[in-house]
């Protein structure tokens, strides 16, 4: 997919090896106005698959800066993106989301390691005394395989919450599969515990980040570690060997650009290897889920991971776990990365007041 760096990108910037990675050698040609669908259909074959096209206006409800940012033309076929592409595309939108987000959110930014992990700790200008005991980690999104998070999911909630964030730079995929970023994410949340009490921790993060936070719970609970006081999922899954049905209906930028025809491959081979695809730590769906922290999932309508979010949602309620749910109308995957957003805005206050909320106990 080849997506220009823009404060618009954000969406299309998470989750590129979480759908089916394989194109058709041959690109099809995007469609035209001429020939786009002007009304509904709807065929379903024996195997229950639906064979349908909808018209779907925006809904009402959405902020004029969310129409405009959703009514932006997308072609429906275009060449595949490269590895190498993809991280200097995301690179330098991240690059102009921490300036765009700064302007909002005033902040000191500083690289360091904690042990031996690279990470961003992104500390709220001013923050108040009273939190110097608190901290929040994030694990960012990209995919696995790039960094579109660490700035646009860390700023926001730093200035929100007025606590530092420690966004961890873990080993990405291919070159570091499963399960090398939940082994450094578990790194820096040990290494923390030297410091904070883990009831003044909480962990979160968005698309694979999200996807990660839970992984890096069921592997606490493993090595029995202390539970963080809360954790943030924001646009993930729990399930790596089955898609969610609106994997099939939501590209990344919701009804908009280049979908893939859903296959009964694993989702992201390249993050998943050799492991399989429903060991508890890398699919959490298959895990015992009793004893986790009270988590927040936060999601959109026209998220491709909708499905993933309220099923590991509707799996922890399972398992006891103080569980709560927020889905945002007629938004892509990730829309509250962007600064220009109301909803975007919104979105980070809720997950802010929540964090507080289990901090402050």
């Amino acid at each position: 997919m080849n997506f220009s760096p823009n404060r618009t990108l954000c969406c299309a910037a998470l989750f590129a090896l979480l759908l089916p990675s394989a194109r058709a050698a041959q690109q099809s040609a995007p469609t035209t106005a001429a020939q786009a669908p002007d009304r509904d259909t709807s065929y379903i074959d024996a195997q229950g698959t639906a064979h349908v096209t909808r018209v779907v206006p925006l809904p009402q409800t959405l902020s004029p800066q969310a129409r405009q940012s959703l009514a932006r033309p997308m072609p429906d076929e275009e060449p595949p993106q490269t590895l190498a592409e993809r991280r200097a595309s995301t690179d330098a939108y991240t690059a102009q989301a921490r300036v765009d987000w700064s302007k909002i959110c005033p902040n000191q930014i500083v690289e360091a390691k904690m042990a031996g992990v690279p990470v961003r700790i992104v500390t709220p200008d001013p923050q108040p005394e009273a939190n110097g005991g608190l901290v929040l980690l994030n694990l960012h999104g990209g995919g696995f395989n790039a960094d579109s998070g660490s700035y646009t999911e860390s700023i926001p909630i730093a200035s929100y919450t007025g606590i530092k964030v420690v966004a961890v730079l873990y080993r990405l995929a291919p070159e570091h599969p499963f399960p090398a970023a939940v082994d450094d994410s578990v790194a820096v949340y040990k290494e923390l515990l030297k410091t904070y009490r883990p009831d003044h921790v909480v962990i979160y993060g968005t698309s694979a980040g999200a996807i990660l936070t839970a992984e890096v719970g069921v592997k606490l609970k493993q090595l029995g570690l202390p539970m963080p006081a809360a954790m943030g999922i924001f646009s993930g899954m729990g399930d790596f060997a089955r898609d969610g049905d609106s994997q099939a209906l939501f590209a990344l930028r919701g009804l908009s650009g280049h979908l893939d025809p859903p296959t009964s491959a694993p989702h992201d081979p390249d993050y998943v290897a050799e492991t399989d695809p429903k060991n508890p730590v890398l699919s959490p769906i298959y895990a015992d889920l009793h004893g986790l922290p009270p988590t927040l999932f936060v999601t959109s309508e026209r998220d491709a991971l909708l499905s993933g979010t309220v099923n590991l949602e509707r799996a922890s309620l399972h398992a006891g776990v103080d569980a709560h749910l927020i889905v945002f109308d007629g938004l892509p995957h990730a829309f509250w990365h962007n600064p220009a957003l109301p909803e975007a805005i919104e979105a980070n206050h809720f997950m802010a007041d929540f964090f507080l909320k289990h901090l402050q106990h």
